[in-house]
């Protein structure tokens, strides 16, 4: 497997990867599947700023991972919203955690602080929710830090919103200035 940054050439591959998500899963609280221009210029947005990582096996995308802006204002910079997908059938293999230790990697470089997981919990686990999401991310240092009960509604059944928060510095007063990532001279194994 191997980690790279992703392109907008990506697009059709990580937009198959989300479809599930949308349509099956309450993992996202989108209804609608994001039309392919919709999602390449979500793709090409984040990649002005942020890491946008793909795990690539056998010339094929299995998985992604990106972070993004937290807050619209300038003393949030030093802190940033997680996501993460995994191609059908291919989770618990390691690859949620190479993207995430690579998404770490280029954080780090950029100044982050703090990583943030919006995650979606369901009061019992069912066919469209359960609990790993959470587990995946306390697994990898995260702690819960807020819960949002019953505010997301699909699939007919209230879900929570759980917050999650991973520390990746010390927060001094000096602390250097956000980089974005273009502006990085990043290496892929």
């Amino acid at each position: 497997m191997q980690i790279r940054m992703a392109t907008i050439e990506d697009t059709q591959e990580l937009l198959a990867i989300y479809t599930p998500y949308v349509e099956k899963t309450a993992i996202t609280f989108e209804y609608e599947v994001p039309t392919y221009e919709e999602f390449k210029n979500r793709v090409a947005h984040t990649l002005e700023k942020y890491p946008y990582v793909v795990a690539v096996e056998n010339s094929e995308i299995i998985g992604y991972a990106y972070t993004g802006q937290f807050k619209g204002r300038a003393a949030y910079d030093w802190a940033v919203e997680t996501s993460i997908y995994v191609k059908e059938g291919m989770h618990k293999k390691g690859i949620g955690k190479a993207l995430y230790a690579k998404i770490e990697e280029v954080s780090k470089k950029q100044n982050i602080q703090n990583l943030y997981a919006c995650i979606g919990m369901p009061a019992s686990e069912d066919t469209h929710l359960t609990a790993n999401s959470m587990e995946f991310h306390a697994h990898l240092g995260f702690e819960l830090i807020g819960t949002f009960h019953k505010c997301g509604y699909k699939f007919d059944t209230w879900y929570d919103m759980i917050w999650m928060e991973k520390m990746l510095g010390e927060h001094n007063a000096q602390t250097p200035k956000f980089i974005p990532c273009p502006q990085l001279h990043l290496e892929f194994e």
